[in-house]
């Protein structure tokens, strides 16, 4: 198989965003521990949302760092996000975002019991490869723009 244009890696990455469900999110805790969490997500048209427990590590960290890095699809079709979030609690998320999430994932966490916090990553530099003939020119986006 040939290797993709820098177009068609980016057309098959908002592909993904439409279909995909499920992406890998890595955060830091301030003493510098890292921390990856398995996540689904929708895209709200700006950015990635996911929502998690407002205790959790992961919703902790990006706190207090605003810098992510994500994960979509396979070891051998990978789409790697680097980005800043944005973040609410529940109560108070903007209902574009929340309701983005909840049409794709048919879940709404603002009902739960437990508070949960939103994150929404924009991509600010996107890495899009499958084998070693895609390694060369994997970056697609850079500076929030696409190449």
């Amino acid at each position: 198989m040939a290797a993709r244009s820098t177009l068609q890696r980016q057309r098959d990455f908002q592909r993904r965003l439409a279909e995909d469900r499920d992406l890998w999110l890595a955060s830091a805790s301030p003493t510098g521990n890292a921390y990856l969490v398995p996540l689904s997500f929708a895209w709200d048209g700006t950015g990635l949302v996911m929502a998690t427990p407002a205790h959790s590590p992961t919703a902790l960290n990006i706190l207090e760092n605003s810098k992510t890095r994500l994960a979509i699809g396979t070891t051998r079709d990978v789409n790697m996000v680097e980005g800043d979030a944005d973040t609410w609690l529940a109560p108070e998320v903007p209902a574009s975002v929340a309701d983005a999430f909840t049409t794709k994932l048919t879940w709404d966490p603002r009902t739960e019991r437990l508070i949960h916090l939103y994150i929404r990553v924009r991509p600010t530099r996107i890495q899009a490869w499958r084998e070693g003939d895609e390694i060369s020119g994997r970056e697609v986006m850079s500076d929030g723009r696409w190449l």
